[in-house]
């Protein structure tokens, strides 16, 4: 398995990596089929991430397919260029394999290279697979985001993460 950040060329592949995650996870924002993502777009995405000084898309490859990401966005304004929003999601089979650990190291050596100082992500207080990697990462919860996300018929609370590097 390689983990890089992403080439223009990877558009097609993660799109449909993208929407296989949030097919099949329980919590990400978009549930399945919400939304429907198209290459062109992406694309955009992609060539603005790449030219950004304070952003950038890990994807993990494996057999020449993507199974894995990570993106982190830049704060646009000069007080938070400093930081960064991440989204991360893995295929199911590929889950609890150190793939997450190995993005995240991943993502902090990127991040020393590229001036940034915080690092920032919500997770639903329920994901435990998720809350366990964030705090072995060394993320610490700020706070709590009450009701935030309406899932099965519920509504659950996300916490706030970050990590100072």
């Amino acid at each position: 398995m390689i983990i890089r950040e992403v080439k223009i060329s990877d558009a097609d592949k993660l799109a449909n990596l993208i929407q296989q995650v949030e097919k099949n996870s329980t919590y990400m924002l978009w549930e399945p089929g919400e939304r429907n993502i198209q290459t062109d777009e992406l694309l955009k995405m992609i060539k603005g991430i790449k030219s950004s000084e304070n952003s950038t898309i890990l994807v993990v490859e494996n057999e020449n397919e993507l199974v894995g990401f990570l993106l982190a966005r830049g704060g646009n304004a000069r007080r938070n260029k400093h930081a960064t929003y991440i989204v991360v999601g893995i295929l199911n089979d590929y889950r609890g394999k150190g793939i997450g650990t190995k993005l995240f190291n991943a993502l902090d050596r990127w991040a020393s290279n590229n001036n940034i100082h915080r690092l920032e992500l919500t997770v639903v207080t329920k994901n435990e697979a998720g809350l366990a990697l964030y705090k072995k990462q060394g993320f610490e919860v700020e706070g709590t985001k009450r009701d935030s996300l309406f899932i099965d018929g519920e509504f659950v609370d996300e916490y706030y993460m970050s990590k100072l590097l």
